[in-house]
Formats: structure tokens, sequence, C-alpha cells
């Protein structure tokens, strides 16, 4: 097989580079590892014909453990970690930085403190079935005031970022202080999801994040090209006839929606967004579909590889999966940071 293809539909037409996708698959392969793994291991280990003998029979013993208990929370720390690198990618390449994640630009943030409010306010009234709504909702307002804010007849990526550190302080300023102020009881709960973690996931999350997630890539289909196009100066994104302030608008809303989905039903795992894009980068350096695929697949490698360490290596605790990718993300966030210094 050629290493480059083009292929022709119509009016359209696309050129395919293959060698990056070998690549691609051996992730996915490798994410089918950890898959199994994270399906495997537990308070109750399995082998692997125990395993598959669980997996025909949904209703023994065995498989109620997996079906109903590690499966789903398994396929949601998969579909957040996904989001989340998706949705860093996004803003890397609108924000021309690599240091941009859904982190820097205020939705961790919004998310935080919409959650906790809910937590505070109406969780005792209306329970933890609106949580993602408030979760999200907040993602997006913390989005659009940084927008509203940087906006001076269009806004720029340096505008972004410098405003979505500022926001970020202010709410999580909000957050401490609802923390604070709130029962006990209130206090633990908000805190674990902050934290960020996929403990209690089941059948239901993971369908409606799914159909969520299912919904903004379609949304994405479209718009990849101007994704790849953001990297590239204003002038000449104008020049080969781009809506600069238009597409980054629409790109930014859309690494919004994914980052503020992951959030909701995740809780605040932060780092994931910055780590699997560069990760995806290492390993197909050429921006475009392989590398998008690619950061989809290490950011469901980290998570699925964090709530597994959390919940088998200090039982019987079950702790938190924001606790172990934060512990790899900060000093990763710190090489990056001193390589852009110097």
């Amino acid at each position: 097989m050629a290493e480059i293809q083009a292929l022709r539909l119509g009016r359209f037409s696309r050129a395919i580079v293959w060698r990056p996708w070998w690549r691609v698959v051996m992730a996915w392969g490798v994410v089918g590892v950890a898959l199994a793994g994270c399906l495997s291991l537990g308070k109750i280990p399995l082998t692997p014909p125990e395993l598959l003998a669980a997996l025909s029979a949904p209703l023994s013993d065995t498989g109620l453990i997996v079906w109903q208990l590690r499966l789903p929370r398994t396929l949601l720390a998969a579909l957040v970690g996904g989001a989340l690198a998706l949705s860093g990618w996004l803003l890397q390449q609108v924000m021309r930085n690599p240091l941009a994640s859904p982190d820097t630009l205020g939705v961790t943030s919004g998310a935080s403190a919409a959650a906790v409010a809910y937590f505070s306010l109406l969780a005792a009234d209306l329970g933890h079935a609106w949580l993602p709504l408030a979760a999200a909702g907040g993602a997006l307002m913390a989005v659009g005031i940084v927008y509203w804010l940087a906006w001076q007849q269009g806004v720029t990526p340096l505008r972004l970022v410098l405003m979505g550190i500022g926001l970020s302080a202010l709410l999580t300023a909000a957050t401490t202080f609802l923390l604070v102020s709130s029962p006990f009881s209130t206090t633990l709960s908000a805190y674990v999801w902050l934290t960020g973690s996929v403990y209690g996931g089941n059948w239901s999350e993971v369908e409606r994040l799914s159909i969520g997630l299912a919904l903004a890539l379609v949304a994405m289909a479209p718009l990849v090209r101007y994704a790849l196009l953001a990297a590239v100066d204003d002038a000449l994104a104008v020049g080969i006839g781009v809506r600069v302030q238009r597409m980054r608008g629409a790109l930014t809303l859309l690494a919004a929606v994914l980052a503020g989905l992951a959030v909701a039903w995740g809780g605040a795992i932060a780092f994931v967004g910055l780590i699997a894009p560069h990760l995806a980068r290492r390993l197909v350096p050429v921006p475009g579909a392989a590398q998008i695929v690619m950061a989809i697949a290490a950011g469901a490698i980290v998570v699925m590889l964090a709530d597994l360490v959390g919940r088998t290596l200090f039982l019987p605790l079950d702790l938190p999966a924001g606790i172990f990718v934060a512990a790899i993300g900060a000093p990763f966030f710190l090489m990056l940071l001193i390589r852009q210094v110097r």
C-alpha cells in the first residue's frame, strides 16, 4: 500500500498518509489492553479465562461484578479522558500555546464553582441527578465570560489565555468560600468531585455522556480543517479565506462543550487536556486526523489507568483518579513551562 493515498468522492477529495495510522492502531490496542486490565483487577481479581466467562455470563456472580461495576466505570473513565484530551488539543491549536488546556481557559474552574454551588444550595432538595447539568452550565458560562472580557474588535489567543487565568483565580476563590461556608457532609462530597473521580459510574451515566460526546463530534466534523489552520498567523488565514474570529469562537465553544461534559460526569480531573495532546504530538508529529485520534486514545489510557491505580493499590480505600493524574501532570506541566521559558 502506498504511503500517501488520495480518496475521491465527487467534489470531495482527501489525501491520507497511512504511516501514522499504524501508530494509532497500536495505541488503540493499548486501550484494549488497559480495558482488559481494568476489568480483571480489583478486590476480586479475575484470570483471563474467568474474565471471558464473566463477559459471556452477565448474570453470574463474576458477571455482575464485571458488567455492573467495573465495565461502566472503566468506559466512563475512557470517555472522560478522551473528551478532555480532545478539548485540550483544540485549545492548544486555537491558542497556539502548548500550555493551553481546559484548566487555563477557566472551563474546569467554572464547572467546579457551579458544582460546589449546587452541592451547597440545591443538592439537599434536588438530589445529585442535576449535578452534571450544573457543572456543564458553569463551564460554558465561564468560557462565555472569558470570551466577552477578551473581546476587543475580536479576540487574540493571548488575551483569551490571560482572561482565562484571571477568571480561574476568581472562581477558585469563590469555590473555596463555598466549601468553607458549607456543612461538613457537603464539603466532603464536593472535595471528592473536585479531585476528579468516576467512582460509582453506571450505564446511565455512560449512555448520557456518550450521547453528548457523539453530538459534539458531529458538530466538530466540519470544523476539523479550520482547527488545523488555527495554528497559522491570522493574516495568512484571512488571506486564504478563513473567517478567523468566527472559527476561533466556534472551536473554543466546542472545546468548552467537550471539557464541560467530561467534567460534569468525571469531576475536575486536571492535566489530562494538557498531557494527552503532547503525547499525541510525540507519536504523530504532523497535525491531522491521526493526531486527533491519537490524543483521544492517550487521554482514555491516562484516566483509565489512574482510576485502576486508585481502586486497586490502596485497598480497601478507593481513591479518586484525579490524584494520580495530578501526580503525573504537575511535573509534566513544570517541565513544559521550563522548556518554554528557555
